[in-house]
């Protein structure tokens, strides 16, 4: 098992800055990629970025050149900086770990969300 708990959301002004965390603990040897999705109300969740053991990462259009996501060498916190924040980013964000052999990829476990309110 792996336990996930997300921190750092919050309400922020347009064009303003949050750094999302997500502390992991357990089986996290079984996890070899982190991943952050977010849903807003009335809406399906969706991936925002995500990292994997190698260090390569992969962003959603809708977030590129905004947010950076990194991590702890030894998998125990996976990061979100969120930067040039805008209202349709308001969301609840969840962190998952997952694993992913070849082209599938486990459901994972997931933390219980964080609030991101983005004011215009």
């Amino acid at each position: 098992q792996v336990q996930l708990v997300e921190s750092g959301g919050g309400l922020v002004q347009a064009g303003g800055s949050l750094r999302l965390s997500c502390a992991a603990s357990g089986s996290t040897f079984s996890i070899n990629v982190m991943r952050w999705y977010r849903q807003a109300p009335g809406k399906q969740r969706e991936l925002v970025a995500g990292i994997s053991d190698d260090g390569s990462t992969d962003y959603a259009d809708f977030v590129k050149g905004r947010f950076t996501i990194s991590r702890e060498n030894d998998k125990s916190a996976v990061y979100l900086q969120m930067n040039s924040l805008k209202a349709e980013d308001t969301a609840v964000y969840y962190c998952n770990g997952a694993h992913r052999l070849g082209r599938i990829t486990t459901p994972g476990y997931w933390g219980q969300g964080t609030q991101v309110t983005v004011s215009s």
